[in-house]
């Protein structure tokens, strides 16, 4: 994971912690006052997390196509399940019609998927090239419909080069699966998501620019509506990640080191960001509170594949103290800003969803727990704009507008880079949260 992506990983790990409606709805709402509760922000987090769910179901779905795994159907459903919501988002702002065209297209672009999945599995080379054909032209006809469906706001051209980088992102990831190099599946899979992040800002943008009485005149691109979407990415991923490395170990899929070690790469990066900033005591003190939790997960994947209930409920335990140390961590480290109780049932829910979408999946009640997995992403999105909308709150004037564009200029499906100013506070706040942490740590060891 690059440095802008470690940046955000503190915030992240608060995010998990706190309930979304207390923050939510602590949202500045008079005018001029930077805020993540906008209708132009809420577009752009609606389709931050359709459009990267879309990535991650369908990279799921391609792979166990490949495999024949029993829960092909189910991903397969939950993907389906993904365009209907995509389909809403169309249809709420350009009418059912277009709703309609969108859905017809984008699920035959998904058929193009599944048709390359088969022709894979034959070692047809001839049908996955036509599959690759379709998927090229249908990059072509869909960034045509989206620049007629926004006046013109994205720019035909560049779309199709952004859809041609999802597909290039899909296509790579699932090669790579089936070549067994789980390695780069994993990251081409991260790319694919990440991407999609970046289409979800350019689109929101073009949209909001377009009917901006729609949208109360409102920006989808502000440095608020940046830090929720950037939250919304890593916790998403996070969520996405956690359900799958705890599918393959039970499995004990060949692929499980990888998807392990995408989450590892999460734990070292947070480590990292703070010990670049207080050193390497404080970065070590994070990563082991952090690989507890993690390791507790571990632990009872294993107890599930060894059939031993009180080990089950040893690592259940585990993880309940450590939602109480934590959240008592928290509290004394923000000198009691951060209320304990709110923490700690913020963090077990996050351990709920992740614990029952595994004991779902283990139980073979694929489309429960393939329920339970989009539950658990979702989650994630709310639990972003809490945190993202207390930081704002908080720091009113390190999210004005002062000196930054008023939107997007014309566009296809990318996004620009964050400014060096937008990552430096976000530097900053890595710094207070690593800082004010340790030195709870520290002086509450001082004092026993």
């Amino acid at each position: 994971m690059n440095f802008k992506k470690s940046l955000l990983v503190v915030p992240m790990s608060m995010s998990l912690l706190i309930p979304t409606a207390g923050l939510a709805n602590a949202q500045s709402s008079q005018t001029g006052k930077p805020t993540v509760s906008t209708p132009a922000s809420e577009l752009r987090s609606t389709l931050d997390k359709d459009l990267s769910e879309h990535a991650f179901l369908a990279v799921e779905a391609m792979r166990r196509g490949a495999e024949g795994a029993k829960d092909f159907q189910a991903a397969v459903n939950e993907l389906k399940n993904n365009t209907d919501d995509l389909t809403k988002d169309i249809a709420s702002v350009y009418g059912k019609d277009a709703g309609d065209a969108f859905k017809k297209m984008w699920s035959a672009h998904i058929g193009y998927f599944v048709d390359y999945v088969k022709a894979t599995g034959a070692k047809d080379e001839g049908a996955k090239k036509k599959a690759l054909s379709e998927l090229d032209d249908y990059s072509k006809d869909f960034a045509a419909f989206l620049s007629k469906a926004t006046g013109g706001k994205v720019v035909a051209s560049d779309a199709t080069k952004g859809l041609q980088s999802h597909i290039h992102d899909l296509i790579g990831a699932f090669d790579a699966y089936v070549a067994g190099d789980y390695d780069k599946a994993y990251n081409m899979e991260r790319d694919a998501i990440h991407h999609m992040y970046m289409v979800s800002k350019s689109l929101s943008s073009a949209i909001t620019s377009q009917m901006p009485d729609k949208f109360d005149n409102t920006k989808a691109v502000t440095p608020a509506a940046d830090l929720r979407s950037n939250l919304n990415y890593l916790l998403a991923e996070h969520a996405g990640l956690a359900t799958q490395a705890m599918q393959n170990g039970i499995d004990g899929a060949k692929d499980f080191q990888a998807s392990a070690q995408a989450l590892a790469e999460n734990t070292d990066d947070l480590s990292k960001a703070i010990a670049s900033v207080y050193g390497d005591e404080a970065g070590k003190k994070f990563k082991e509170m952090w690989s507890a939790h993690i390791g507790n997960f571990v632990d009872y994947v294993k107890a599930t594949g060894a059939k031993d209930e009180n080990k089950k409920q040893a690592a259940k335990d585990a993880l309940n103290e450590y939602s109480k140390n934590f959240a008592n961590f928290i509290a004394t480290a923000t000198d009691g800003n951060t209320p304990s109780d709110a923490v700690q049932k913020g963090l077990q829910e996050h351990i709920s969803q992740l614990i029952t979408a595994f004991d779902d999946y283990a139980a073979k009640d694929y489309d429960k727990a393939w329920d339970k997995i989009d539950m658990a992403y979702d989650h994630m999105f709310m639990s972003s704009k809490g945190i993202a909308g207390g930081i704002v709150m908080q720091n009113p004037d390190k999210f004005m507008m002062k000196g930054m564009p008023s939107d997007m200029p014309k566009t296809g499906l990318g996004g620009s880079q964050q400014t060096d100013y937008f990552e430096w506070f976000l530097l900053a706040l890595v710094a207070l949260a690593a800082g004010t942490a340790f030195y709870a740590t520290q002086r509450g060891s001082k004092q026993q």
